[in-house]
């Protein structure tokens, strides 16, 4: 087993429309490997074009 650490994270978001501002500045400060998001309140047709903002979406 490797022996690099990786930082994993989770945000409950409440909302991304009224949050996104602030979860970016949370990603670029705390720098997580992985990150879960709860909560987002999105459509499905909205989430994809908010996604596009956040770096490292898979």
């Amino acid at each position: 087993m490797s022996d690099t650490l990786r930082k994993i994270a989770t945000f409950n978001v409440n909302g991304i429309a009224s949050r996104l501002p602030h979860l970016l500045e949370w990603l670029q400060r705390e720098q997580p490997d992985i990150v879960g998001l709860q909560e987002l309140k999105s459509t499905q047709a909205a989430f994809p074009s908010r996604q596009s903002a956040m770096p490292g979406t898979v």
